[in-house]
């Protein structure tokens, strides 16, 4: 597959079910079938696609040990529609997949919802951030102002809004994110997840709310919204460059609210973590070809 294109790999992987599991095969195995039941076991080829563990005398096929084991989706729709899940920098929608894959709705959504736990496999490998890191919060959800008067929610301004899903998240500079769905905005609950995935002595950068806890562990730099301060550049004596801001965090904010409001319109607070994790991974990839990316989400199936 060295020197061919996604396109031809992608159109050669299509053209059968056969070739599709083949490929499958190749991302899973590299070559060296392994059982599932017993990894120490040889492994009998047998027909349609069947192996034979014979350790345990079970048969078992690529699937087999993984969230597609006993799917009747054929693997040719598998293929296209985690290739369009990817490659698309503002998400695909369940409508518009099932009627490339000519499927129903229903099926779509099931079937972007298991790409999405994928791509949350590809996002858990490494979380371990160090160095300049920016943390802050979001709230994802349509404006109270726009809603019918019977469904308006009182009281819900700033960080009290208790229609909206709260989003928290750790950005290291030029490197990955990491955001989950949580409970609330308060240090109690922010401040273990950035111990748990920021290195100690890394520089933090916060938008001026009050993460106490930080201070012992971490040189903790802030710029205070609520005075219309958005962040100052300058130098020191030694020469670095010192960028106190948490704008980078804010774009990564913006774009994941443009994907919800612009391709799947609404999103339920029970399923906003898989939508968060298909964000992360699309950011963290962002230097990725499609092929790469492709093939990533392929290998963390099983």
């Amino acid at each position: 597959m060295k020197g061919k294109s996604l396109y031809t790999i992608l159109s050669e992987a299509l053209s059968s079910e056969e070739k599709a599991i083949q490929y499958f095969e190749k991302m899973r195995w590299d070559g060296k079938v392994i059982s599932p039941y017993d990894p120490t076991s040889k492994v009998y080829k047998c027909s349609n696609g069947k192996y034979k563990c014979k350790n345990t005398g079970r048969y078992f096929d690529v699937k087999t040990g993984t969230p597609l084991a006993g799917t009747k989706i054929p693997m040719t729709k598998w293929l296209l529609a985690m290739f369009m899940f990817q490659a698309d920098k503002g998400g695909i929608s369940s409508c518009q997949l099932s009627r490339i894959l000519e499927i129903t709705q229903k099926t779509a959504w099931h079937m972007l919802m298991k790409i999405r736990e994928f791509a949350a496999r590809v996002n858990e490998k490494d979380t371990s951030l160090s160095g300049e890191v920016e943390i802050d919060e979001t709230f994802v959800g349509g404006k109270n102002i726009n809603r019918h008067k019977d469904k308006k929610i009182k009281k819900c301004q700033g960080r009290s809004y208790k229609d909206k899903v709260k989003v928290f998240g750790i950005l290291e500079r030029n490197g990955k994110i990491i955001a989950q769905v949580v409970p609330n905005t308060q240090a109690r609950t922010l401040v273990p997840i950035v111990k748990k995935n920021v290195e100690a002595g890394s520089t933090v950068y916060t938008d001026g709310w009050s993460y106490k806890g930080l201070e012992k562990k971490y040189e903790q730099r802030s710029v205070d919204h609520s005075k219309k301060f958005y962040g100052i550049t300058y130098v020191t004596d030694d020469g670095e460059i010192i960028e106190v801001t948490t704008n980078r965090i804010e774009n990564a904010w913006s774009t994941l609210k443009r994907t919800i409001k612009g391709t799947y319109i609404h999103v339920s607070k029970k399923h906003m973590q898989k939508y968060v994790d298909e964000f992360v991974f699309r950011f963290n990839t962002r230097n990725f070809s499609d092929s790469q990316r492709f093939n990533l989400l392929l290998r963390n199936i099983a």
